[in-house]
């Protein structure tokens, strides 16, 4: 297996991909809202389910790709592996700079692996605005494991907020009958953190 992810350069564009890949799933479930977004009946339910669908498959990919990182990452090897590195911010110095260690292997695996599941755990019970949720569940994605794969601080906080903001709506429109209160309580919190991170 080591010989074919060496083969196809794996490691050298691993982690951008699982940052794009949702991103990309997100735009696609946005355009595809635009096109049902006057449907009623069942043609409405026809355009739910193809956004559960498009979500469900798009993580399913991102699990795929990553599972990958388990056979080329060198336990034995001390350091960031698999990085990839980009100018970002010269005037900063913040780089858009990704790479896994041990840790962050497992919490990569760990959020590709459960994302589709969630999908999968809300796919009847997610009745109003579906492609706004799925879209959101996308964006979280790429939040949560930018924050793992990031090497750079001001990266590090970028996805930190990126992960933030969608889970603010999840909450607020999707959660329990005391939504609104645990959706101002969880920006709250989240938002005096992020300022400490500053």
């Amino acid at each position: 297996m080591q010989a074919l992810l060496d083969s196809i350069g794996y490691n050298s564009w691993v982690l951008p991909a699982l940052l794009v890949i949702p991103v990309a799933g997100a735009l696609l479930v946005w355009a595809h809202s635009r096109t049902v977004k006057d449907a009623t009946g069942a043609a409405l339910a026809a355009g739910e389910r193809t956004a559960r669908v498009l979500t469900f498959a798009v993580l399913v990919l991102e699990f795929v790709v990553s599972i990958g990182l388990w056979w080329s990452f060198d336990a034995a090897s001390s350091g960031w592996q698999a990085t990839f590195v980009l100018p970002w911010i010269d005037s900063w110095g913040a780089r858009f700079s990704l790479g896994i260690d041990g840790l962050s292997l497992m919490m990569v695996l760990l959020t590709t692996l459960l994302m589709p599941l969630a999908v999968l755990g809300g796919w009847t019970s997610i009745s109003k605005k579906v492609h706004a949720y799925h879209g959101l569940m996308l964006l979280l994605t790429v939040g949560m494991l930018g924050v793992f794969v990031a090497r750079d601080l001001f990266l590090f906080y970028v996805m930190w907020e990126v992960m933030l903001i969608p889970m603010y709506f999840i909450i607020g429109i999707w959660g329990g009958e005391r939504r609104i209160y645990a959706s101002l309580k969880f920006f709250i919190y989240t938002m005096f953190g992020s300022l400490l991170m500053l």
